[in-house]
């Protein structure tokens, strides 16, 4: 099963499209933009990321460097936050939500850290991203 819905790298889904596949959880995805927005002010751009295991995403990035790149799917969206593994261990003593615990949980360890894939499916969900979004600019700031 792929990260994202919209899979087919040469027809990128257009506006109604996305909107039509977050369905209820369209507001979740406007409050975490807006808030990446107006913390971060990102440079953003959306693309076919990683073949037809992600697919088309909304990314952001500071500098140069990724912050997080948002995958639509049917009903909700998939955020994607790399960690270092200083960030990881901070984010295990933090309260997390159980979607972002499960994805920490689930991620293979790297190195350089763990891609984790976040289901955004509630305020919760949001929060948890827009704690593991500062925690990772704060930890590449060191």
């Amino acid at each position: 099963m792929s990260v994202g819905l919209f899979t087919d790298k040469h027809r990128e889904p257009t506006d109604e499209e996305i909107i039509a596949a977050l369905g209820s959880k369209l507001p979740l995805w406007q409050e975490l933009i807006q808030f990446i927005r107006e913390i971060y002010r990102p440079q953003e751009d959306f693309r076919f990321f990683y073949g037809k295991d992600y697919g088309w995403g909304l990314r952001f990035r500071i500098k140069g460097r990724l912050l997080t790149t948002l995958y639509p799917r049917r009903d909700g969206y998939t955020a994607q936050v790399i960690l270092n593994p200083a960030a990881i261990e901070m984010a295990q003593q933090m309260n997390l939500g159980q979607n972002t615990q499960a994805a920490i949980g689930r991620a293979k360890p790297y190195p350089e850290g763990r891609w984790l894939f976040i289901p955004v499916e509630s305020e919760n969900d949001v929060k948890d991203i827009q704690q593991l979004l500062a925690l990772r600019a704060e930890t590449k700031r060191g």
